[in-house]
Parts: C-alpha cells; structure tokens; sequence
C-alpha cells in the first residue's frame, strides 16, 4: 500500500497539480491586490467614489452610523455584506480571464509545436541524371 501511494504521488499528474495549486494561491494574492489597489480606485471614479467592500445592509442588531464592513461586524450586528460579494464576482472574473488568455496562449503553442513542417513543394529542375543517360543511350542506339 505504500509503494502504491509512493507511486500515486509521484505521477506527473499529481506533481502538476501540486505546482499549479501552490502558483495558484501566489496569483490570488496578486490578483487581490490589482482588485484592491488598481480596480476599485477606478471603479470608484465612476460611482462617485463609492467602495464596494464596505457595502452592506444591517439585517439584525446594531451597527454604528456609518461605519465599516468590520465595525459593523465587531458590533455584533447580522450584516448581508453584498459589497465583498460584488468584490468577489469582480476578483472571479479577473482571474477567469487571465486564466483563459494563458490556456489560449498555452494552446496556441502546443499547436505550433506540433504542426509539421510544412515541406516546399518540388520545384522542376529540369531533366534528372536517369533521365540524361537514357536519353544518352537511346542516341547512341540509333546512331
């Protein structure tokens, strides 16, 4: 059983997702962070400076006038943060994206690797050497 699990996890299929999970968690955050520090400061220009991550609506007990996602949730209040959701669908489609242009590029050159080389086509060079000495030999034969 343990050779088996020693060779289930040396397969290249487990290594690669082991990589891709470990590289994945590295992009979230640097995903996170271009939402953060490069989206929202933009979307917030065009909705008059409105940040989505502290939108929320109080749905039970009490929340400071005014305040944060975080003072509201440090007050105790039941809060429906559809902010951090909006947040979280804007962070999803972002790292979609980036992940569809890097499988379509991935893809286009795995296809260019694999296509053959084209080979030019046979360009007429004039008579070959075959065909020099039989007509050589049919001159002779009738001369």
């Amino acid at each position: 059983m343990l050779k088996e699990f020693k060779d289930f996890i040396a397969k290249g299929n487990v290594m690669d997702m082991a990589v891709g999970i470990i590289i994945g968690a590295a992009f979230t955050a640097i995903v996170k962070s271009m939402v953060a520090d490069l989206i929202n400061p933009i979307i917030g220009l065009f909705t008059g400076g409105m940040d989505f991550t502290n939108n929320y609506a109080v749905l039970a007990g009490d929340a400071p006038e005014g305040a944060n996602l975080e003072a509201a949730r440090e007050a105790g209040a039941s809060i429906f943060a559809y902010g951090s959701f909006i947040m979280a669908v804007i962070n999803f489609l972002i790292i979609a994206f980036v992940v569809f242009m890097l499988v379509r590029y991935v893809n286009k050159v795995k296809a260019m690797a694999e296509k053959p080389e084209e080979i030019a086509p046979e360009v007429p060079t004039g008579p070959s050497e075959l065909d020099v000495l039989l007509e050589i030999r049919d001159s002779l034969k009738k001369g």
